[in-house]
């Protein structure tokens, strides 16, 4: 599949589907070892200055959260992040603030990548090798040019269930229902 037909599937993907699921609180259900553990990134737009989200595949090591920019230099979230490091991160389990960094170190690197790809289930197999099996040298050959993103996190982000969240779309679909119920029961 070309790279431009993959990034248009996974970008339709992403705002029809993931990031709804994220929003309305829904991402612990999505998280297993087929479909990879995710997350949703919310970043500024460095142009427009609006909210913008993206899903991607992630690892936790000793308090930070690592993804990894599969698409190289020319990511679009990693372009905001450039530009603005603070985001937020809507993980399964909560949302977090953090402030983002390029990872240089290249033990650290490697060790992330592979975590991150291994995570990303059947997406980590995408790159035309197995990431549990492959040797550390053609490992850091083959994702060289995939950059490798730190979030340390400062405090809590906004969920599904705060202001900036859909959480509160699950009560009024309940009373909702509930209220037709009612009314022709």
């Amino acid at each position: 599949m070309s790279t431009s037909i993959m990034r248009l599937s996974f970008r339709l993907l992403n705002r029809l589907f993931m990031v709804p699921v994220f929003r309305l609180g829904l991402g612990s259900f999505f998280g297993n070892p087929f479909s990879g553990y995710i997350m949703v990134l919310k970043t500024v737009g460095r142009k427009s200055g609006r909210a913008r989200y993206a899903p991607v595949n992630y690892a936790l090591r000793a308090g930070q959260v690592y993804c990894l920019a599969g698409f190289g230099e020319g990511t679009h979230w990693l372009r905001n992040l450039q530009a603005e490091p603070r985001l937020e991160a809507i993980l399964p389990g909560g949302a977090i603030a953090g402030r983002a960094a390029l990872v240089s170190d290249p033990a650290e690197r490697l060790a992330l990548v592979r975590q991150v790809l291994k995570n990303g289930g059947f997406a980590g197999f995408m790159e035309g090798f197995n990431p549990f099996t492959v040797p550390d040298e053609e490992l850091a050959r083959r994702t060289a040019a995939m950059p490798l993103v730190r979030i340390q996190p400062v405090g809590p982000g906004n969920g599904a269930s705060d202001p900036a969240g859909w959480a509160w779309v699950w009560t009024v679909v309940f009373l909702a229902a509930l209220l037709a119920w009612l009314i022709w029961k």
